[in-house]
């Protein structure tokens, strides 16, 4: 689970944590959307043929982690590690909601549109920072949500924007306007079910998944008509049957799980297998898209409840998953699975990217990467799922995997990672894949606890920080090829937000204690910093307006690690 409430200090005080954003949540409320000034002229829609060639643009940021290939790199070299020191701020964007922030923001035509908490929408002027309009969400009665009001950003796609939102809906706003276009019910928050993630646009169909794997929701990915917001197809990441899978004993690098495979089929054949209905699987980050194979790449986050496994035998398929799926129909095409039967809540989260690598024949091929809460990057062939490689642990583990237990046991990393939800970037020059990782340890503690409704956490036991153990950061630099640890840049804090990668062999992402940072991409010298004044625990972004490059984060601080809030986007450029 993509569990925001991490910012907690101890996992028992996620129900705290929760309560309060239920609580805000339905103070937020609006209806409108405010226009500041007349839109850009420059203004366009985003055509399908702009999305496809994303990847290669060099001068908006149309798709949220860049292209549908996800690789969070930008070629522009104006600012590079030549002159990177000379970085300041050309503008800063401060919304109306002081809260965390983890939007990736879309820069389209010099128009910049951003997301903050509660679900705002804004749209300015990517250069000077002026506001063309503003809309707030019309939040419902019911929200049901961990782990924090957070939104990720929108998707854009011909003169339309779209938008998940913590009670459940899918959003189509007037790109131009704000105004919106329509509203569908994505699925009933009373039963656990909300929307962080930005949805991806593509052929028509607008594609999310849901959050909720710590509230016993049915996990799934979902498309909607782009023009009418129709549902289109399903794919449910907890197949009725079969999830089960071939109760595996060992995890994707070959170690024992511990697991009592005789226990757990007896318990199966006892209750039967009915729970796929409340087994968790959900979806926190955007898919990737292969155009060339009309394929859907996007990893499934953990099982519930997440600690007390003996409730739910089996693999717990497609739990802890990297699935490959059709894009026209949501058939299932492969899956990967990293932990089977997961009892220490280290699903997978960060988003899928699409490059290139060496197979283990030599040949470079096709993969699809994941960086994992492990603190590995596995590399998959991309049209079979197989498993290439997976690289060095970028940070410590210790004791894995040890079963949870009542009073508690120690393994590492703890529950937040290794690498979060946070994206990863490649610079596909260097065949280099930039992580941003966590160290924070943890005891891992398991109760019994029966399936208590969709409206309160399931989490069957708890996670612990421990007192008097230093937590901290890691940005390392993996060779995709080999495997291998290429550098390692640590952090006081544990990281939290995403990574970029520039054509000025630049690498940029942020601490909560407020330091925005640049890289060298081939050493890992730390060459700039900016204190923004609050947690830069968003993923940055790069774009050209009129001949000029600019770098984009969000400084709003994060309610999982409880860094300080705040609400800002800060735009860098050179004098």
């Amino acid at each position: 689970m993509d569990l925001t409430f991490k910012a907690v200090r101890f996992a028992t005080a996620l129900l705290l944590t929760c309560a309060v954003d239920m609580a805000l949540a339905q103070e937020v409320t609006g209806t409108t959307t405010r226009s500041v000034k007349p839109m850009s002229d420059e203004l366009q829609a985003v055509t399908q043929k702009r999305l496809d060639r994303a990847d290669k643009e060099k001068s908006d940021w149309l798709h949220v982690n860049g292209g549908y290939s996800q690789v969070r790199y930008f070629p522009a070299r104006q600012i590079n590690k030549g002159n990177v020191r000379k970085l300041r701020p050309a503008f800063i964007f401060q919304t109306g909601v002081l809260e965390s922030m983890q939007t990736a923001p879309l820069v389209v035509d010099g128009v910049m549109f951003l997301t903050t908490s509660y679900n705002h929408v804004y749209a300015i002027d990517a250069e000077t920072g002026e506001e063309f309009w503003h809309y707030e969400h019309d939040m419902g009665l019911i929200t049901v949500y961990c782990c924090g009001p957070n939104n990720r950003g929108v998707a854009a796609l011909d003169d339309r924007l779209f938008m998940g939102t913590l009670d459940a809906k899918l959003v189509a706003l007037d790109a131009k306007t704000g105004n919106k276009l329509w509203e569908t019910q994505i699925e009933d928050p009373e039963h656990g079910y909300s929307e962080t993630m930005a949805p991806v646009a593509v052929d028509g169909k607008v594609l999310i998944g849901t959050n909720g794997g710590e509230y016993g929701v049915r996990g799934f990915v979902k498309a909607f008509d782009a023009e009418t917001g129709k549902e289109l197809w399903t794919f449910h990441t907890i197949p009725e049957n079969g999830h089960e899978g071939v109760w595996a004993t060992h995890d994707a690098t070959g170690r024992d799980l511990r697991r009592d495979i005789e226990a757990e089929k007896s318990r199966l054949a006892e209750e039967g297998g009915d729970f796929y209905k409340t087994l968790g699987g959900g979806v926190w980050m955007t898919p990737a898209v292969d155009r060339e194979t009309n394929t859907v790449f996007f990893v499934v986050g953990n099982p519930s409840p997440d600690l007390y496994g003996a409730i739910r035998p089996g693999d717990n398929l497609y739990t802890n998953s990297m699935v490959a799926i059709d894009l026209d129909t949501g058939a299932y095409k492969w899956h990967f699975q990293y932990i089977p039967h997961d009892v220490w809540d280290l699903d997978a989260v960060s988003p899928v990217i699409l490059t290139t690598a060496k197979g283990k024949d030599g040949k470079k091929r096709k993969v699809a990467i994941h960086g994992g809460k492990t603190g590995h990057i596995y590399v998959h062939d991309r049209d079979t799922g197989e498993l290439i490689r997976f690289s060095e642990a970028m940070i410590p583990q210790e004791n894995m995997w040890v079963l949870p237990t009542p009073d508690g046991s120690r393994m590492l990393p703890g529950a937040n990672g290794g690498v979060e939800w946070n994206p990863m970037a490649v610079n596909e020059k260097l065949n280099l894949a930039y992580a941003a990782n966590l160290h924070q340890p943890m005891t891992y503690h398991v109760e019994p606890a029966e399936y208590p409704g969709g409206d309160k956490l399931w989490l069957g036991g708890a996670f612990k920080v421990i007192p008097g153990e230093k937590q901290w950061g890691r940005l390392a630099a993996v060779n995709i090829d080999t495997g291998k640890v290429i550098w390692k840049a640590d952090t006081e804090q544990p990281l939290m937000g995403g990574v970029l990668a520039t054509g000025g062999d630049l690498v940029f992402t942020g601490e909560g204690n407020g330091y925005f940072n640049a890289y060298d991409a081939r050493k890992g010298k730390k060459l700039w910093s900016f204190q923004a004044g609050a947690g830069v625990n968003a993923p940055p972004v790069s774009y050209v307006v009129n001949g000029k490059q600019y770098i984009a984060v969000a400084a709003g601080g994060n309610t999982q690690l409880n860094f300080k809030r705040g609400n800002s986007v800060i735009v860098f450029s050179l004098p």
